[in-house]
């Protein structure tokens, strides 16, 4: 029986300690036919020592797709603080006479991502925009107010952020679809509308129903073709702020009623657009159409003036925000951490930078005080979504390191990582292995991409794990299902 124990530690110990030779289930990954001319790194560290206790081509930089979204959310969570909430302002200027308001109604964004959220629905499988909460809070706020007509306009004041909801580093292939929504200073519904259509025969063409909800000035543009399959490899592509939306792709044949998802293509106006018609059909009138920020000061119309606060609504708590940005990769959520802790950053003297780029610069240098070096970390997004994004499997591991023993926010970081093998995107990750349960894991994928970044608990003690494997030849699941044997025999 010792023997046995010996031999069981020895293997393990082969396996967890650095060396010179590559353990042999890297080498077995390495040697298959689709890693030839791939870019492989695995970091392992134990938490007690924080001692490296693997490392295979560690400070190789590589594309981490998801994986970015574990620097979005500890940096949020160090910065803010776990229990931070967005605000969103309902406020008015001119005067309240006689029911009527002399003035304007603005929706003061502070870049929530999650107002609105399905992910914070009380029933999400029954999830609509007309069952949201705070609608009905703010006409309920007006009324109490004795606002029965509005003579000017409702309009979304979005300018903490700028107008680049989506990093320019994107591909056009992301930019139109709902994973892929650009983050404003407003956002709302995260950021997502329902497009129905009508499915008919072999090779025709589907008819467009509408949208859900419906979205004003947005013109689609019909590509796509009913083809004999069971689920559909179609895209809605279109730019930030525009009007126009092109599907391409096919879709199954003979259904009456199927889904596709876009992102909102301007959020802040849409939102101004949706509150007007609400407020409309509960009979307060509104005089001037919804307009937003960004149209009123291209314009030259928009005006500083003193304005006074009718009702304001909190997001839930950045613990709350960060569990689901890790759970089901929500990119949106992790783009607008990057940016609201980027409003920390002071521009130079005559500096021209982005509400991404301030976000970056203030993740870095977060990073590089707590004594990591940054020099891998190139960032464009929070999200991952851009495949110019870099990191290196060294960086990631050392801020799980710092994460789990160092942060005040331990906890709530750890949490936010979803268990693999039991829930949200690694819910079929390690399922009925001796792992399932017993790790932690942020996945990353996009095209020729596969990562995952976390913990792993074997035998009572925590190991920091960040893999990568990039440009392989392969389908992702297959990438995955040799990651996952990787790990394994490494635990």
């Amino acid at each position: 029986m010792i023997k046995k124990i010996l031999c069981a530690a020895l293997l393990l110990g082969c396996f967890l300690q650095p060396q010179a030779q590559t353990p042999q289930p890297v080498k077995q990954l390495l040697n298959a036919p689709y890693m030839k001319g791939a870019t492989f790194s695995i970091v392992v560290k134990d938490l007690q020592d924080g001692k490296t206790v693997y490392n295979y081509d560690g400070d190789r930089e590589v594309s981490p797709a998801s994986v970015l979204k574990t620097v979005a959310t500890a940096t949020a969570l160090e910065i803010l603080g776990d229990d931070y909430r967005f605000p969103t302002s309902l406020e008015y200027d001119g005067s309240i006479k006689e029911g009527v308001l002399n003035g304007n109604l603005y929706i003061k964004g502070s870049g929530d991502p999650s107002l609105g959220s399905a992910h914070f629905a009380p029933d999400r499988n029954a999830y609509t925009p007309a069952k949201n909460k705070f609608v009905p809070e703010w006409i309920a706020a007006l009324k109490k107010a004795g606002i029965r007509k509005i003579a000017g306009a409702v309009g979304s004041d979005e300018r903490i952020f700028d107008t680049e909801g989506a990093s320019i580093k994107w591909l056009r292939e992301d930019m139109g679809n709902y994973y892929a929504p650009g983050s404003y200073g407003v956002s709302v519904f995260d950021n997502m509308y329902k497009l129905y259509l009508k499915l008919g025969a072999v090779g025709s063409r589907p008819v467009v129903i509408g949208t859900e909800p419906e979205l004003q000035g947005v013109r689609f543009t019909n590509y796509l073709k009913a083809a004999p399959v069971s689920s559909d490899s179609a895209y809605i592509i279109g730019a930030p702020l525009a009007g126009e939306r092109y599907l391409y792709g096919v879709v199954p044949v003979n259904r009456e009623r199927y889904v596709l998802k876009g992102d909102i293509p301007d959020p802040a106006l849409f939102l101004a657009e949706y509150l007007t018609g609400c407020l409309e059909r509960e009979g307060i009138a509104v005089g001037k159409e919804p307009t937003c920020y960004r149209i009123e000061s291209e314009a030259g119309r928009w005006k500083t003036v003193e304005r006074k606060a009718i009702i304001t609504t909190y997001s839930p708590t950045l613990k709350e925000i960060a569990g689901v940005t890790n759970h089901v990769s929500h990119n949106l959520f992790a783009d607008a951490l990057v940016k609201t802790v980027g409003l920390q950053y002071t521009p130079r003297k005559n500096e021209v930078i982005s509400s991404f780029g301030r976000g970056v610069r203030v993740v870095a240098a977060h990073w590089d005080r707590k004594g990591l070096d940054v020099f891998p970390l190139r960032m464009h997004d929070g999200s991952g979504l851009a495949p110019a994004d870099k990191v290196s499997a060294e960086f990631i591991a050392d801020l799980l390191v710092y994460m789990a023993t160092k942060s005040d926010y331990a906890e709530a970081f750890i949490e936010s990582l979803p268990q693999a093998g039991i829930e949200g995107s690694v819910r079929n990750f390690l399922k009925g292995s001796g792992l399932q349960g017993k790790a932690r894991l942020k996945s990353g994928g996009i095209t020729g991409v596969r990562s995952y970044a976390g913990y792993i608990t074997k035998d009572g003690k925590r190991y920091a794990v960040a893999v990568f494997s990039n440009n392989y030849a392969c389908s992702m699941s297959e990438m995955t299902k040799g990651l996952e044997k990787l790990l394994l025999q490494l635990f």
